[in-house]
């Protein structure tokens, strides 16, 4: 499939997200990678996971890209050789990157219950505010808490940054699509706005590095 949606999310910065419906050949199809890169691929166990990776192949190509004008540092995360930020998330049927001028990061999940079991895992001070016997509710604000600081994650990308300790979502409602997560580690004390979407059985969540 096609391009299922670009936006500008700040200026000079594109959001764009790829529907995976296509088979690992098609998605494959006029797709060079680095030597590293294809024996990455081939070590894949999952065939969703190599389409999730081909899928952000295909968006580095969207955007005037490609495999080789991306690497990676050594805390994991992703650089453009122009110097252009980048972010990039894929989620079974979705893959999705942002790319642009703004620091960001961006996370995608599938919706499912299994995120109930794990929340004390990966939050605290939000239970405050959670009613867990809303069940729908529950789950999809628990989805979009993880989605939130795995996108803050990977926007400040440092080693040691917990989800639980040190990265906290504010209270939210669901119909208004963003809201904003504070970050204390090490020298960092900031407030990052956060804005969310939900589709076709997914969530996906983005932060932009905006201090307050």
């Amino acid at each position: 499939m096609p391009l299922y949606k670009s936006i500008t999310i700040a200026p000079g910065t594109q959001l764009l997200i790829w529907q995976i419906t296509e088979s690992l050949e098609e998605l494959s199809e006029g797709v060079a990678l680095k030597d590293v890169c294809i024996s990455r691929v081939k070590n894949m166990k999952s065939e969703q996971h190599r389409k999730g990776f081909m899928g952000v192949r295909k968006l580095l190509q969207t955007a005037g890209y490609s495999d080789f004008d991306l690497y990676y540092d050594v805390n994991g995360k992703p650089h453009l050789k122009d110097g252009k930020n980048i972010s990039i998330t894929h989620s079974f049927a979705f893959s999705a990157i942002i790319i642009g001028e703004a620091v960001t990061g961006i996370d995608m999940e599938i919706q499912r219950e299994k995120v109930i079991t794990i929340a004390e895992k990966f939050l605290e001070p939000e239970f405050a505010y959670l009613n867990p016997t809303h069940l729908e509710e529950y789950m999809r604000k628990l989805i979009i808490i993880w989605c939130v600081k795995e996108a803050v994650y990977k926007m400040i990308s440092r080693n040691g940054l917990s989800f639980k300790q040190n990265i906290t979502v504010h209270p939210f409602e669901i119909a208004d699509g963003k809201g904003s997560a504070s970050v204390k580690f090490e020298d960092i004390n900031n407030i990052y706005p956060f804005v969310f979407e939900e589709m076709e059985g997914f969530t996906m969540a983005y932060s932009l590095e905006k201090h307050s």
